[in-house]
């Protein structure tokens, strides 16, 4: 029996879980430049969702949940390992991410594609990937 490959068209949104809603949303707003879609607040499960938009067009979902498990390890637990975001001017990132008081990681090169890259992470160290696209 064959069988047909899914009608995916692309990836609709990343949702990622805070512990401190605040911190996170400057974060996103104010470092990584990100557009506020929807604000949310449902009293019932204490819970606030945000559904923001970054540079790119990536639909971001922020959630908080009263006192959420921290991530097992960085960034070796099963599941997904980053977040990576692709730019045209990786300095550029860099230089803009250091102003906001963000140090991200050396830049290094992939040794498979030849590209440069690197990491930072958010307000909860959830990993950021950024990847300059030759």
């Amino acid at each position: 029996m064959s069988t047909s490959p899914l009608p995916l068209t692309g990836v609709h949104h990343v949702a990622l879980i805070t512990s401190d809603y605040p911190r996170a949303k400057r974060f996103y707003l104010h470092v990584l430049g990100a557009e506020v879609l929807n604000e949310t607040y449902r009293a019932e499960r204490d819970s606030h969702k945000l559904d923001l938009r970054l540079p790119g067009g990536i639909q971001l979902e922020l959630f908080s949940f009263p006192e959420p498990p921290a991530r097992p390890s960085y960034p070796e637990a099963c599941g997904w390992r980053h977040l990576a975001l692709a730019t045209t001017d990786l300095d550029a990132c860099v230089s803009t991410l250091r102003a906001h008081g963000v140090e991200p990681e050396p830049v290094r090169t992939d040794a498979l594609t030849g590209s440069r890259f690197t990491f930072l992470s958010d307000p909860d160290g959830t990993p950021i990937e950024l990847y300059e696209r030759n």
